[in-house]
């Protein structure tokens, strides 16, 4: 292949580039921009995809990219952009703080309901039983319920930017593929096709 390292990275650091990038994490965010500004479908469906990535990455159960492939599809998303999204939104950076949000936001839906103490004393013998009947009332309905209007919120907001993010990038592109045209036009060059 022709841009294959001669010796490939071993487990220990993909693992480490995938929860610390090598540059930066702004490189990490321009090259995601990228990518879904790059994709080849409308405005709304990009930006459900990447609202319905995010929206998904709230929910504390690991079936985010089932979860973000249903709401792309009652929504008319692109799958990709939701894959996209929801593994860049949704990382083990980050997970801690979404979750954590989810849950805060739960226990206040749900106050008259939970009790006072907050999780049980036993969390860690619970999760590594699974022991769901005795984890869904205490940790697994608060975060479920709260995960809802959290990921509403912040899959609203990320697709009015993503919407408004693609207009901006096309008509730009539809300047610049304008401004060559004539360029060409004044040199007697045909315009190469991009």
């Amino acid at each position: 292949m022709l841009f294959r390292r001669r010796e490939p990275y071993g487990l220990l650091e993909r693992v480490r580039t995938y929860l610390w990038p090598r540059r930066s994490f702004s490189r990490s965010v321009q090259y995601f921009s990228k990518r879904i500004l790059r994709l080849k479908a409308t405005p709304h469906s990009v930006a459900a995809g990447v609202a319905a990535g995010v929206f998904a990455s709230f929910f504390p159960l690991g079936f985010h990219f089932v979860i973000a492939a249903v709401i792309c599809w009652v929504i008319a998303g692109n799958m990709v952009a939701a894959a996209l999204a929801a593994v860049f939104f949704g990382n083990p950076l980050t997970f801690p703080l979404l979750w954590g949000a989810s849950w805060e936001t739960g226990k206040l839906i749900l106050y008259e309901r939970l009790p006072k103490h907050g999780p049980p004393e036993h969390l860690g013998e619970m999760m590594h039983t699974l022991s769901f009947a005795k984890l869904w009332h205490p940790v697994l309905e608060p975060m479920l319920i709260g995960a809802v209007p959290l990921g509403l919120v912040f899959g609203l907001v990320f697709y009015g930017i993503t919407r408004w993010g693609m207009t901006v990038f096309r008509e730009q592109r539809k300047k610049r593929m304008a401004e060559r045209a004539k360029k060409a036009q004044k040199g007697g060059r045909e315009v190469p096709a991009e």
